[in-house]
Parts: structure tokens; sequence; C-alpha cells
């Protein structure tokens, strides 16, 4: 069973702003998930070659073509920083 603290840490991961019912809810929904998660661990996938993908695709590209996207407003309109152009981060590199 997750903490009430371990749910509000992932929450607060996601950009979430949870009331105490909604904490409560996604937990016993976070821990469905795990005991879901820990049903599959049970499987036994020793005779199953790793893959990268589930279908036997390779090379499968595409045209590479200019298509209606969002506009600069709609890309940034949920950043959590921008400066109206681009979005802002956080420094990573020092001396950068």
């Amino acid at each position: 069973m997750l903490s009430p603290e371990d749910v509000q840490k992932v929450a607060t991961l996601a950009r979430l702003k949870l009331s105490d019912d909604e904490l409560q809810q996604i937990g016993k929904q976070l821990d469905g998930i795990l005991g879901y998660v820990a049903v599959l661990d049970e499987v036994d996938v020793s005779e199953v070659e790793p893959m990268a993908h589930v279908a036997d695709v390779s090379n499968a590209f595409r045209d590479d073509e200019v298509r209606p996207s969002l506009s600069r407003e709609e890309s940034l309109s949920n950043a959590p920083k921008t400066d109206g152009k681009y979005f802002l981060v956080p420094q990573i590199l020092e001396n950068a």
C-alpha cells in the first residue's frame, strides 16, 4: 500500500494539485495498478526473445513534410515558466 506521502510525491512530479480526497482515491488506483504489475512479474518470460518492437518492422520512415501543428502561444500555454517566446528551464550545467 502506498503511503499518502508517496502519492503526494507522484502528484507533485506530475504537477498535479490534489485534494486529500483525491489523494486517497488516486492512492487506491495506483495500488491497483502496482498490484497488476506484480501479477505480470510472475509470468515466465525466460523463453521469450528480447525485442525492441512488438511488430516486425524495420526502417519504417515517413516522408518529412510540413503539417499543421500548435501555435507558439498554444505550445507555451501550459508551461510552468516562459518568456513568451521560449520555455524557461532551470540551468543544469555549471559555468554555462
